[in-house]
């Protein structure tokens, strides 16, 4: 019998979680079907009640019911606990298995797919919400000179940023409490992006070389458009979605999939559209 997966979220028509999984299954000979679930913002604990009760085995959890699902869940892994979301429901008989693959997606789509190693970095995460939550534990789960030299958390509302370093053990503030000094990677965590606005950024904060990441995906955005311009890589978060798809396709099938592939099809799909 097929295996069922699904992606809830509301809206979840852009969503490319489908394509994604389709690739990987494919790839690697695994019989499951995956599909996309518009949830009702007030429905998500019933959609998944009824997907459970499908036979479903595991799903994706999207904007906006990622801490819900993050209460629903029976039991937490360490990085979704430390992360305060799920966006990974592995469904085993009475359990729901709540992960969040999104910190190693970011992790693994900076040090491998684009050779941005984290030791002795200056690392900038600009924003202070759930999606930063996802992301420090896996930047500063290396240890002693694997770690990265300084990360700095900075935020329009300065006092979550300080809450927030102060949870994880690194540095926070407002934007004009950065640090006078340039970083090797600067990632935009913001919502900024999504409504084409620009963190506001002091002068020189990109060292030589350094990279700009925006967990955007699909657009060229003000964030990326101001690194460029100052001589900065960019990079934005298409590599990140495919890499946390594949650490939720291990964790259901027990395969890790090929990324580059799936990857480059993405990217010459959006650059053709």
């Amino acid at each position: 019998m097929t295996d069922r997966y699904t992606v809830f979220g509301h809206p979840i028509e852009h969503s490319k979680s489908p394509r994604i999984h389709t690739a990987f299954a494919a790839q690697t000979g695994q019989d499951l079907s995956y599909t996309a679930t518009l949830a009702p913002l007030d429905g998500f604990e019933a959609a998944l009640s009824a997907f459970r009760a499908a036979g479903g085995r595991g799903a994706n959890v999207t904007v906006p019911f990622k801490e819900e699902a993050y209460r629903l869940a029976t039991r937490l892994a360490e990085r979704a606990r430390q992360a305060g979301a799920v966006n990974t429901l592995l469904l085993d008989g009475s359990e729901i298995i709540g992960d969040n693959t999104d910190g190693v997606g970011l992790v693994r789509d900076l040090t491998e797919n684009l050779q941005y190693g984290l030791a002795g970095k200056r690392i900038l995460v600009l924003g202070a919400g759930g999606a930063t939550r996802g992301i420090l534990g896996p930047i500063l789960a290396n240890q002693g000179a694997e770690c990265p030299a300084r990360l700095f958390v900075a935020n329009r509302t300065a006092a979550k940023a300080v809450e927030l370093a102060r949870l994880f053990g690194c540095e926070g503030g407002g934007f004009d409490a950065i640090p006078a000094e340039p970083f090797d990677i600067v990632i935009n965590a913001t919502a900024a992006s999504l409504a084409g606005e620009m963190p506001p950024l002091p002068a020189g904060v990109f060292a030589p070389g350094a990279l700009a990441y925006d967990m955007m995906y699909g657009r060229e955005t003000p964030f990326l458009s101001f690194a460029s311009a100052r001589g900065a890589c960019t990079a934005d978060g298409l590599g990140m979605l495919v890499e946390q798809a594949a650490e939720a396709f291990w964790l259901w099938r027990g395969v890790r999939p090929a990324t580059a592939p799936v990857l480059a099809a993405l990217r010459a799909e959006l650059a053709g559209s």
